[in-house]
């Protein structure tokens, strides 16, 4: 194995995978102005941190409730064909936000609404797009670049929407942040029109079958089903954090809008570290000590993050919490899809996208509620001590079985 980095750019020598990254590149960056622009209007509309735990308990619910069926839909159809179809659908609850925002007939119980309707399209599309990848790339050897280069997109984009999003919304309001998510998914249709991948599906069997399949080949790989359990605590524990960044902001640092943007910005910057680290590694030996290493040190930032009165401290602090969410998250994403055979890929990573974002859900749930009665900073400290002990009780296990495969 080589000890120095790879390029870290090498998987857009691929056509397919070049045109989608140049779509997304443009896409992702209205998601995250989106998702900070539906937080800070929802605590606009109701002061309420049970809100801004209901708002992300409503958009990635669905996920948790049929992102198996998801996964199983993804493995019998033409994925490409499949992300068009939530890619439009996904412009158009954008597009609704954005006129019933600026109409002035939005209210929180419609915008929980659509983000539940926009947790249901995410239910299919996360993995569609999970398990497009490895369509994208000539040569295999590639896959894991690609991942790394997808996450540092998603990241880029954690860091320069958010920001973004703080002074559109100080300035002009969050509707014009919806209407420009609804125009970049333009981006990404074309694109997808432009692949020459078509990535077909067996839909000879049953769905059920198919997602019985699918259940027993995920918890019977027990490298699969450990890593898993990690990423479901860090979505549990480190994730929901994000709902309560506007009371942060607010109520906590004195901020307005642009401080928000800078919070949610300082972890996509530390996010988008994470993704160049992963982007120059030559191979995936030893990631699964890094995965296991990260989460116990994301804990304890998410801890020390919930004890801090210094405001200049805020934003490093956030830079490791956001390293640590990728680090773990991307990092068993490109272990999942070195260890997954292609026929399961679909369903396996449906229990991926489950186990990250359908379980985050229920965390902005009982964070929420929780900071409602004790205080934000209890609340963080909380979480944060907790992920330090299921990241140390995932170490030993992972210590107990070699590690063999992960590295």
């Amino acid at each position: 194995m080589s000890f120095f980095p790879a390029h870290p750019l090498r998987a857009l020598r691929s056509r397919d995978f070049r045109i989608y990254f140049g779509g997304q590149l443009i896409s992702m960056a209205g998601t995250w102005m989106q998702q900070v622009a539906m937080g800070w209007l929802a605590y606009k509309l109701s002061g309420s941190a049970l809100v801004l735990g209901l708002l992300g308990f409503a958009s990635q619910a669905p996920i948790l409730l049929f992102g198996l069926l998801g996964g199983v839909w993804v493995d019998r159809m033409d994925r490409r064909r499949l992300m068009l179809w939530t890619q439009a659908l996904s412009l158009l609850q954008a597009l609704a936000l954005a006129v019933l925002t600026w109409q002035g007939w939005i209210t929180a119980p419609l915008l929980l609404g659509l983000a539940f309707l926009l947790g249901c399209i995410n239910a299919v599309d996360l993995p569609a797009r999970q398990s497009l990848l490895v369509h994208l790339v000539e040569d295999r050897a590639l896959l894991p670049n690609a991942i790394a280069l997808n996450s540092m997109l998603v990241n880029v984009s954690r860091f320069l929407g958010p920001a973004l999003a703080g002074f559109v919304i100080a300035w002009m309001g969050e509707a014009v942040c919806f209407l420009l998510n609804a125009l970049s998914y333009l981006a990404v249709l074309l694109a997808l029109l432009a692949l020459h991948a078509r990535p077909g599906g067996d839909a000879s069997k049953h769905p059920l079958q198919s997602l019985k399949d699918g259940l027993q080949y995920t918890l019977g790989h027990a490298d699969i089903r450990l890593f898993l359990l990690l990423v479901a605590a860090v979505s549990f524990l480190l994730t929901p954090y994000v709902v309560l960044m506007p009371m942060v902001a607010k109520a906590e640092l004195g901020g307005d809008a642009r401080t928000l943007g800078l919070l949610v910005g300082s972890a996509g910057a530390g996010s988008f570290l994470a993704a160049i680290f992963l982007s120059t590694r030559p191979a995936v030996e030893g990631l699964g000590r890094w995965v296991s290493r990260i989460v116990p040190i994301g804990g304890a930032a998410l801890a020390l993050f919930g004890l801090n009165t210094v405001h200049a401290l805020a934003y490093p602090i956030l830079m490791v919490v956001g390293f640590a969410v990728v680090l773990s998250a991307a990092g068993t994403n490109t272990l999942l899809q070195h260890w997954v055979r292609d026929d399961m890929r679909g369903r396996v990573m449906s229990a991926f996208t489950l186990s990250f974002l359908g379980i985050a859900p229920l965390g902005s749930l009982v964070m929420g509620s929780l900071a409602e009665h004790i205080g934000i900073r209890p609340t963080l400290v909380a979480f944060g001590l907790t992920l330090v002990v299921a990241g140390l009780v995932h170490r030993r296990a992972l210590g107990r079985r070699h590690a063999a495969r992960p590295g």
